[in-house]
């Protein structure tokens, strides 16, 4: 565990060294003075906006949970949502690295298997994707047709949208049309290293090959009984799409606070297109997402050191606080566990 801690520590202290590049880059006391030239009210502003993010993407997980036939109440749902924010944003690798831990606080928390808990996490960030694309859509074309010139950055914007467009789905098909093999492959490969892991950490068992396989089974089970229900894939889509527009207005709140107002449809592409940039070895992609953030406002007409300002503002609400209070959430939830298992 403490080697755990030291990797995340190094890689915070890596991801806060690559910010005060991009801040020295464009000029430590332009940014600062951008800064200092904000709006008061309309900062405070962002931290609202945050909490409907976090309320509607926690109240998504409800959905998937309540159709998974797990109990747990709303509330219960958004705080443990706050949770697994706290799991992603301090784990290498962003959501990919994080959802193993948050399964855990589902599972926990909503007093079901932990594959349950892991399907449904999984199920979440997946049906983020289809608003995603829609509201980076709706960005990209106002952008496009709004644009004096297509710049490299705003082409490049086109070309990832496009891909994702084509790839994501693909993957997701062939996943699920070959999941048997993917469940051998899981088993095979994964399971040896599952074992392993149950053998040398205290608060884990070491799984049989059967018990794998039952939870590997599960899980896959657990995804298409979400996916056969349209009615919660329609509900927890739509709360997906409240989270991505509260998520573009912290960002559009973040630079009118510091005096530059641009139209709110051309900014709609900034944030879901900049946070596959959470993808990076940094915890919860800090660092690389500000870097994205930065670069696709530029195109818009933002001036460098305004936007790397306004985009300090928004990550403050939309990254540190919820990492701030989900860690709280994190604690306790791991406190309940602890107390269950005795």
């Amino acid at each position: 565990m403490d080697g755990d801690r030291l990797k995340t520590a190094a890689g915070f202290v890596a991801a806060v060294a690559l910010l005060g590049v991009i801040i020295w880059y464009i000029g430590f006391d332009k940014v600062v003075g951008a800064l200092l030239r904000g709006d008061p009210q309309l900062v405070a502003l962002t931290i609202p906006v945050a909490v409907v993010w976090l309320s509607a993407w926690g109240l998504s997980l409800y959905t998937v949970l309540r159709t998974l036939g797990a109990p747990i109440r709303p509330h219960s749902a958004v705080f443990v949502f706050t949770a697994a924010v706290f799991s992603n944003n301090i784990t290498p690798f962003g959501q990919a690295g994080g959802e193993p831990v948050s399964a855990m606080f589902i599972s926990s928390a909503s007093d079901s298997e932990y594959e349950t808990g892991l399907a449904a996490i999984a199920s979440v960030d997946t049906l983020h994707f289809i608003p995603s694309l829609a509201v980076a859509t709706v960005g990209l074309g106002y952008a496009a047709v709004t644009a004096a010139e297509f710049t490299q950055d705003l082409v490049f914007a086109m070309v990832v949208a496009a891909a994702l467009a084509a790839v994501v789905p693909t993957v997701g098909y062939l996943v699920w049309r070959y999941r048997e093999r993917c469940k051998r492959v899981v088993v095979d490969r994964l399971g040896p290293v599952i074992q392993f892991l149950g053998r040398v950490v205290p608060v884990a068992s070491s799984p049989s090959r059967d018990v794998i396989e039952k939870r590997v089974d599960g899980f896959f089970s657990s995804v298409g009984h979400v996916a056969s229900s349209r009615r919660a894939l329609v509900t927890a889509m739509s709360l997906s799409a409240l989270g991505w527009v509260c998520l573009s207005a912290s960002l559009w709140l973040s630079l009118a606070a510091l005096g530059h107002v641009i139209p709110f449809l051309s900014i709609l592409f900034v944030v879901p297109i900049g946070s596959i940039a959470g993808v990076t070895p940094f915890p919860g992609g800090l660092g690389g997402i500000e870097a994205a953030f930065v670069t696709l406002l530029l195109p818009l007409g933002v001036p460098a050191e305004v936007a790397t300002a306004a985009v300090l503002v928004h990550r403050g609400a939309t990254y540190w606080l919820p990492t701030a209070f989900g860690g709280g959430a994190a604690f306790v939830l791991s406190t309940q566990a602890r107390r269950a298992r005795q």
